[in-house]
């Protein structure tokens, strides 16, 4: 067993993005504890950081360590498993010693952990630690680290501010979460494609191309039901993927409710699995309008189903929640109209 100075070691945040800074503190902490106990909870939570996403970065980051991100729900759980009241979450503007009475609560009644020592990069750390030591009935004694931030000069709030900006303090699959996607839709021969490889370029970002085609090609244009779901899939991996290494936005190629219309244009249904990858939301919908001539590669059916797909993608994104552009016109005009659209978004 490796020497340490305490047995168990708390640190608390919000984590919102988890970032560099925090992994060091972490990593501190670690390395003067047998255990440790990561602790988050935000009220309400920040955009692109809620509860779910921070369990995963925690999860993902830190697997030798108990990662614990609390929301209501599983708070109301976890008391109702206790056979305590719930209490709600602190909100991020309360007072500090609304906060560490609320942890104390936390630790003493709900999780019956009792640590050892509270790691932290702030200076109310000490008035924690007493706060903590007098609910908990045990010493806790407050380790205060890099107070100053010298050793990683950036905060949350900053990251949140301007996250593209910020993208190197954090671990790229945090980073990831602020990359907003943005797919294209569009009957056969209505531009997708050269579309999004003009936006990757004008934005200085990178996009996914339909996997679909690679494999009709590679099949010779006969593919199965199955074969569907397996592009469905395949679409989603690349696009999590390219998220690690993309500018702000990525631009989608297609999307898994393309690959579904074709089950229904090719099979007269959808498989369950397909279907559900159907529903993937996206940051924004560019529809790309059918108003250039037809062109035929080999690969394309008649003008007339371009028509039939056209209609089938108003009527399907007329139920989506994101909001959706109708990109007209030549190249260029499309790169204008979507850097405009974008621009209003308001996005950092």
């Amino acid at each position: 067993m490796k020497a340490s100075h305490f047995e168990l070691g708390l640190v608390v945040g919000k984590f919102s993005p988890l970032h560099l800074g925090h992994e060091w503190l972490i990593d501190q902490a670690a390395l003067q504890c047998d255990g440790l106990l990561i602790l988050s909870y935000a009220n309400p939570d920040f955009d692109r950081c809620e509860a779910p996403m921070r369990q995963r970065w925690l999860s993902a980051r830190f697997p030798k360590h108990e990662t614990l991100v609390i929301d209501h729900a599983w708070l109301c759980r976890a008391c109702a498993i206790r056979g305590r009241t719930a209490r709600s979450l602190p909100a991020n503007d309360a007072s500090d010693e609304t906060q560490q009475r609320f942890l104390g609560w936390l630790l003493r009644d709900v999780l019956q952990r009792a640590p050892d020592a509270m790691f932290c990069s702030e200076a109310y750390g000490p008035a924690c630690a007493e706060i903590l030591s007098a609910v908990l009935r045990r010493e806790l004694k407050a380790v205060v680290v890099d107070l100053d931030r010298h050793h990683v000069p950036v905060s949350a709030t900053q990251i949140r501010r301007s996250p593209h900006r910020h993208r190197h303090w954090m671990n790229p699959d945090v980073a990831a979460a602020f990359v907003r996607r943005i797919v294209l839709l569009g009957a056969e021969s209505s531009g997708k494609t050269t579309l999004a490889a003009a936006l990757a370029d004008h934005f200085k970002t990178i996009w996914v191309s339909e996997y679909g085609r690679e494999l009709w090609e590679e099949k010779s244009g006969v593919l199965s039901e199955a074969d569907l779901t397996k592009i469905g899939h395949e679409q989603i991996r690349r696009e999590e993927a390219a998220l690690r290494v993309a500018n702000q936005y990525l631009f989608c190629d297609t999307s898994p409710l393309t690959t579904a219309g074709y089950g229904i244009w090719m099979f007269g249904r959808v498989d369950a699995d397909l279907a559900l990858l159907a529903t993937r939301a996206y940051d924004a919908v560019v529809l790309c309008r059918p108003d250039f001539p037809f062109v035929q590669d080999g690969t394309r059916r008649e003008e007339a189903f371009r028509t039939r797909q056209h209609i089938w993608y108003q009527q399907q994104i007329a139920a989506l929640k994101s909001p959706v552009l109708e990109a007209t016109g030549s190249v260029s005009q499309r790169v204008s109209q979507v850097t405009q659209w974008l621009s209003q978004m308001d996005i950092p």
